[in-house]
């Protein structure tokens, strides 16, 4: 570490930082003895990737493998990389995370890399490395998405994420800035954040069971430029807050988190929406996101920034132009409320209402660990080498859950929970 990067460090507090590693092995993997632990994380967030670690080991881990990215590694690609090399992913490196997840290891991944980084490099290039890599990484992907063992995804604040949320501040000041938000959506900016999970758990744990009691066959969203009817799969299941892997595990894979989602039928939406905050993808800002379904299907896709981004994700395959997850989030939420924009999924899905369009996750379906994969499409699910998720909630929003006789009970009003 250098002596910059030292002194950026200590902008973060350490008592927070280690509350944010101990939350991340107790509640998010909840590891247990003996099992082994493989961490990713960008190369900026060593200081956390070693707290870590303790606190895994402490934990009675087997053993913790970290694979560090590097922001400068990744742009000497674009700048001194073949053509060819853009079409190619390392294969080898998913099948084996593949294989460990098969065994029963855990999966923590720490995100924090600039996510403007690719903005100025060629789109085409970008496009083709992310679709070489979203194909290789099927395998791993598969285990995660299926929910076969325990995994979480936790955050650091990076000085060149830092500074792209607060670009007026000096480097030092965005990044103590960017420091408290993940703390205080994260649950750790004060004692008692283990406790505090448990309770935030039982509260999203309430909304579930209220939905899966009511067994809407539907949503439909009222609001400005919105008017959107979301089937729900057949046997779909709600989720939020801590679930139980296949591997018995319960764990929460999203630290923060203030959703409740499942999982739409993807031949059953129509109508139209338009996003209410900017979505972030690789490198692009996104913005007003205004589409139109049919069956299921998108037909029309307009956007006032990053259009042709847009174009090339929904061209992607045959399932990205269609939903793999629905979201409810209150307006309330402390994400939202902190008036900020992130430019990370992670955080900005948890400031509002969300759809994500590509793959779903099996285990929203009423006993989804035991349906195949050719079941789980019967039933409505959907299938992509994508899944990204954009934001249609905001303090105007209405939704009223749908029967299958055409009662309609109100969900969410002006954007808060009904």
């Amino acid at each position: 570490m250098t002596v910059h990067e030292r002194n950026l460090s200590a902008s973060i507090d350490p008592v927070k930082l280690d509350r944010l590693a101990e939350v991340a092995i107790r509640v998010g993997l909840n590891l247990q003895p003996g099992q082994d632990l493989l961490l990713t994380a960008p190369a900026a967030a060593l200081s956390l990737v070693r707290r870590i670690a303790e606190h895994a080991y402490r934990a009675g881990a087997g053993l913790v493998t970290p694979i560090l990215s590097d922001e400068a590694v990744t742009l000497s690609r674009y700048k001194f990389g073949r053509d060819h090399s853009f079409d190619r992913a390392a294969g080898w490196l998913y099948e084996g995370m593949s294989k460990a997840f098969a065994a029963n290891t855990a999966r923590l991944a720490v995100v924090g890399d600039n996510p403007m980084l690719l903005s100025a490099e060629d789109p085409a290039k970008v496009a083709r490395a992310s679709k070489a890599n979203s194909i290789a990484y099927q395998p791993a992907l598969e285990k995660i998405v299926n929910f076969e063992t325990n995994w979480n995804i936790i955050a650091y604040p990076s000085a060149s994420w830092a500074k792209q949320v607060f670009p007026a501040d000096e480097e030092h000041v965005a990044v103590a800035k960017l420091a408290d938000a993940i703390f205080a959506a994260s649950r750790v900016d004060r004692d008692g954040a283990v406790a505090a999970w448990q309770k935030h758990n039982a509260m999203l744990r309430s909304r579930t069971e209220w939905l899966n009691g009511q067994r809407f066959s539907a949503l439909h969203y009222s609001g400005p430029r919105t008017d959107l009817t979301i089937g729900l799969a057949d046997g779909h299941e709600w989720e939020g807050g801590a679930s139980e892997a296949k591997n018995g595990i319960i764990c929460n894979a999203n630290i923060p988190t203030e959703e409740v989602f499942t999982t739409p039928h993807a031949r059953r939406v129509s109508g139209h929406v338009i996003s209410s905050k900017p979505l972030s993808y690789q490198g692009s800002l996104i913005d007003e996101i205004a589409v139109r379904f049919e069956e299921g299907r998108i037909v029309e896709a307009k956007a006032a920034r990053g259009e042709e981004v847009l174009r090339k994700v929904l061209d992607t395959d045959g399932g990205a132009r269609r939903l793999g997850e629905v979201a409810l989030v209150p307006h309330s939420s402390p994400i939202s409320k902190s008036g900020l924009l992130f430019f990370n999924t992670l955080f900005d899905e948890n400031a509002a209402c969300h759809i994500a369009l590509g793959q779903c996750y099996s285990k929203c379906f009423v006993n989804g660990g035991k349906l195949t994969a050719e079941q789980i499409a019967a039933q409505g699910g959907n299938k992509s080498l994508i899944h990204i998720d954009w934001m249609i909630g905001s303090d105007q929003t209405d939704i009223d859950g749908v029967h299958a006789d055409g009662r309609r009970v109100p969900v969410f009003r002006k954007g808060e929970w009904a």
